[in-house]
């Protein structure tokens, strides 16, 4: 292993998040067992007060959580001149066999975690708490995803030898590749273009429907996840090579790095929150609940989708922008 103060740091900060994780999801069976906000009994009572407590741990942990996944990949970025071939964080990553999975299990924790703060800041603006056991049902599964979170990162950095020959980013993210990342790579870019702006502009519109007639939340959050995953592969197909003026160079890590200004850093993580935020709009109108709920649940997924949104229009504003003002052209190449 490698010891290096950031790689600490995220060692103790998954295995912190995953182990009050935990802890809070044995708290969440008892509620789901035992809950009854009616009742005065002197369990009732101290349920009530675990899961203020909990909750407001829960919150701070997650919340860091989701930022330190950028902090992951500066991490990573910034140790990969110790790894012979590897020119970003896509050669560091591809050292051992863990690098990325723990990368794709991150972000599944991020959205996860997301979209429980979601649920407990709508459960926390009702008196009678109406998706207390919606949220620890979810709770259990960010705390499953989170001890794998947990175990391939250390896993990663325990077998991290800097010995070890690895690919770099133009080998990954070649069109000739035969993994998934050279099939994206090898996408024509205009069709790509077309589908790309075509999700943006369905996830846009099925916005501005909702936000005005409070109809089509779950095609919005549908057409959310759709935009997000059609942008992941964009930034391979396409939108990367405009920031880079170079026709083979596909690599969705070296945006983050001091030679483009860190544009990758604002880029992912509008992506990120507008995907967050769009679910999160689905996934409050399926729980639905009680009608003390019914106020503070159209308040929320108002702001949500707002959010959502906003995200999109950034992604796609940044996206766009050089293929507007540099002198690259790829159509033609």
């Amino acid at each position: 292993m490698i010891f290096d103060p950031a790689i600490i740091t995220l060692v103790l900060l998954s295995l912190l998040t995953a182990g009050f994780s935990v802890y809070a999801s044995t708290l969440g069976y008892r509620i789901l067992q035992y809950w009854d906000i009616e009742s005065g009994s002197g369990r009732q009572l101290t349920l009530e007060r675990q899961t203020y407590l909990v909750s407001s741990v829960l919150n701070h942990l997650f919340a860091i959580g989701i930022l330190s996944i950028f902090f992951f990949i500066y991490t990573v970025d910034r140790i990969h001149p110790l790894f012979i071939g590897a020119m970003c964080a896509a050669g560091a990553l591809n050292v051992n066999q863990y690098g990325y999975p723990t990368l794709f299990i991150k972000i599944a924790a991020v959205i996860l975690s997301g979209l429980w703060l979601i649920l407990n800041h709508t459960d926390n603006r009702c008196p009678d708490y109406p998706l207390i056991r919606t949220k620890y049902r979810l709770l259990m599964a960010v705390a499953a995803v989170s001890v794998l979170d947990a175990y391939l990162l250390v896993q990663y950095f325990l077998h991290m030898k800097t010995d070890v020959i690895t690919a770099c980013c133009g080998i990954i993210f070649n069109e000739d590749a035969a993994a998934v990342s050279g099939k994206i790579a090898a996408m024509p870019s205009m069709p790509a273009k077309v589908l790309f702006y075509l999700c943006m502009a369905l996830v846009v519109g099925s916005g501005l429907r909702f936000r005005r007639t409070g109809r089509m939340a779950k095609t919005f959050s549908f057409f959310s996840i759709l935009a997000f995953l059609v942008s992941l592969a964009s930034i391979i197909s396409f939108i990367s090579l405009y920031f880079y003026e170079l026709p083979t160079h596909h690599c969705p890590f070296c945006l983050l790095q001091k030679e483009y200004h860190y544009i990758g850093y604002p880029l992912y993580i509008s992506l990120f929150t507008a995907c967050i935020t769009g679910l999160g709009v689905g996934v409050l109108e399926q729980v639905g609940g009680p009608e003390s709920l019914e106020k503070p649940l159209t308040t929320v997924q108002q702001a949500l989708c707002c959010t959502a949104m906003t995200g999109f229009l950034i992604f796609t504003v940044i996206a766009t922008a050089p293929m507007l003002f540099s002198d690259f052209t790829l159509e033609g190449y």
